[in-house]
């Protein structure tokens, strides 16, 4: 796999962030996405899924979003600057919905820890993305 800052750095249009913000924020989101998907499919194995419903949903809203999120900043040029800034606010959202659930049983499931951190980083990640987007 090509490290996300080379492949970025290749691109002929000019993304709505710097290089360095946009590779950071395309990798948190990659691994949250990962770490949602995987969690999510751990928790419907536990013994306890009842209680776990709102969370298997919220990390599979968690996966969804920041795939798309992923995408779209991988393609964006400066053009996009409100589409992106949007999509970045949907998946802090999606990404904090996730954490607060998969923290509360972090303790108890070794995924859900995993989950909460990733989460987390692709948060303030996002964070980071808009700040910069905003100036």
């Amino acid at each position: 796999m090509l490290p996300t800052r080379e492949l970025i750095d290749s691109l002929a249009v000019h993304a709505a962030v710097d290089t360095e913000t946009l590779a950071s924020v395309v990798d948190a989101l990659s691994d949250c996405e990962e770490a949602a998907t995987a969690c999510a499919a751990g928790m419907l194995g536990e013994q306890d899924i009842d209680r776990m419903r709102s969370s298997v949903l919220h990390d599979l809203d968690c996966g969804d979003v920041v795939v798309t999120t992923r995408r779209l900043l991988t393609r964006a040029t400066g053009d996009d600057s409100a589409l992106v800034a949007a999509q970045l606010e949907v998946c802090l959202m999606a990404c904090r919905r996730s954490h607060e659930t998969c923290s509360r049983t972090a303790a108890a499931h070794e995924h859900c820890r995993l989950c909460a951190a990733a989460t987390h980083r692709a948060a303030d990640a996002c964070r980071r993305a808009l700040q910069a987007l905003r100036g």
